[in-house]
């Protein structure tokens, strides 16, 4: 009830406000007085066949944090690399619109490090959405093909500028600039992450130093005296702030003290800094990737940003089951949450399939071979979600693994294997099948191929494989039943 009374006085307090001018301005305030009760995560998770793709996490407390999705990703880039990596969630000062913003790279795809970054893409991956659910196909901008010899566009940011009343977009080119090639962070202006201006240099470093994986976040009010403060990645983890987006910048330091470094001195070597607000108090987070460890994202925080001798670092935190690379934290509203937790929040049951013929035995997989086994170590191997099927949700269902998340049993050449999605519709096809009742006894189950429909999902010598069932033998082959994992 308290909660209840204290939500309707906060909207009441945004209605008195809105009404108080006809102003876009106003309005545009008076929306982000909604009360924020949750956060939101967009993150990639590695170089793996789909871990260069967009994955969404929840959190209640900004500190521990659940997968969504099951833990698959949420989408899949099908532009340029046909990779995404380093997004950022962007929203409209009324709410009414948002955008994810991504690197165009694709490691997993066989690329160097060397590639990517002198003849990599030059466009950034953009999605769009009215409700943070329903999203826009991904779309190429090419930001960074105006640069003189420029071989990348790397983790942008994007954040709304009061100042201009439109949008700066910033991220991390290499390129040659005054006898030095080197990485910089460039920026453009936009309305719609559409069109944009000509791209112009934002902050580069001395000599031969690189710049990379700058984010800003504004904190009106803060206790620090700046209204904003961004955080890069410069061979330290260096802090700025200032009172424009666009205007002169004051360093306050880097993190050195706290043995975090971007790999000047060792230390923790960390890259892709997030900043988060605390919802409940004036506390910030700054989420730090430790890609050297590959051990993801690791929180410190700080109750005053005006030195960077007030951030500590932190243990209570927990990033649920998937890791999580270099992305961005986006506070939600209530009505905001309820969306994003209603599409992607539930969670499905942990099953294993038994054998009906060898009951000891269940399906698992073993080096992505799939077979029947007793006794299974890992038991996460023989654990999966029946989701709805791939390629036809209606009535189908498709096998994910638990302890792969993105990977699903299909069927190649008629021997089943477990694979990683790879968006295609013959993947969704051969991931699908129909349950119907057991072909040996009408109380279990069989399964039967969504594109072979005359062939089931059956065991032989313990391996499984879809084949057309004609005798007892196959029935209690391919008789199956689903249990709690």
């Amino acid at each position: 009830m308290s909660r209840a009374l204290s939500r309707l006085g906060a909207v009441l307090a945004a209605a008195c406000l809105l009404f108080a001018s006809l102003s876009v301005a106003d309005q545009k305030e008076a929306a982000a007085l909604e009360p924020f009760t949750g956060y939101l995560m967009a993150h990639f998770t590695g170089e793996s066949a789909n871990g260069e793709q967009i994955y969404l996490a929840h959190s209640d407390d900004g500190l521990h944090w659940t997968d969504l999705n099951n833990g698959a990703l949420v989408l899949r880039s099908t532009v340029g690399t046909r990779g995404v990596r380093d997004p950022a969630l962007v929203r409209s000062p009324a709410g009414d619109r948002y955008w994810i913003v991504a690197t165009d790279l694709r490691i997993a795809a066989g690329t160097s490090w060397s590639d990517a970054a002198n003849r990599g893409s030059t466009s950034l991956v953009v999605w769009e959405s009215a409700d943070l659910v329903n999203w826009s196909a991904p779309r190429l901008i090419n930001v960074a093909g105006a640069i003189p010899g420029a071989g990348n566009a790397w983790a942008p940011e994007a954040i709304y500028n009061p100042a201009t009343g439109d949008y700066v977009i910033y991220w991390a080119t290499n390129s040659p600039r005054d006898g030095v090639t080197k990485h910089r962070i460039w920026y453009v202006r936009t309305s719609d992450f559409r069109s944009f201006t000509a791209p112009q240099p934002f902050i580069e470093r001395g000599g031969a130093q690189g710049i990379i994986d700058t984010q800003i976040v504004e904190v009106p009010g803060a206790v620090g005296g700046y209204r904003y403060y961004r955080a890069s990645a410069d061979g330290h983890i260096s802090i700025e702030a200032a009172n424009s987006i666009l205007g002169s910048w004051t360093s306050l330091g880097n993190l050195s003290h706290l043995g975090i470094s971007n790999g000047t001195g060792g230390g923790n070597v960390v890259e892709g800094p997030m900043w988060m607000k605390f919802h409940d108090r004036d506390e910030w987070a700054l989420w730090l990737d430790q890609f050297a460890t590959g051990r993801g994202y690791m929180p410190i925080t700080s109750t005053n940003l005006g030195s960077t001798r007030n951030f500590r670092t932190r243990s209570d935190y927990g990033m649920g089951a998937g890791r999580k690379r270099h992305g961005s934290v986006l506070s939600l509203t209530a009505a905001e949450e309820s969306r994003v937790l209603g599409r992607w929040g539930a969670t499905l049951p942990v099953n294993r399939i038994q054998s009906y013929n060898f009951q000891d035995r269940y399906v698992r997989h073993a080096d992505f071979d799939v077979r029947l086994d007793a006794n299974v170590s890992p038991a996460q191997d023989a654990q999966f979600r029946l989701v709805p099927g791939l390629a036809n949700s209606s009535g189908y269902v498709s096998f994910a693994s638990v302890n792969f998340p993105g990977y699903y049993l299909r069927h190649y050449g008629y021997d089943l294997v477990l694979a990683p999605d790879d968006g295609t519709a013959v993947f969704a096809a051969d991931a699908t099948f129909r349950q119907v009742p057991g072909l040996a006894a009408s109380s279990w189950t069989s399964f039967q191929s969504y594109n072979y429909p005359d062939r089931y999902l059956r065991h032989s010598n313990y391996l499984l494989r879809i084949d057309p069932i004609t005798d007892a033998q196959g029935r209690g082959d391919a008789t199956f039943r689903v249990v709690g994992g």
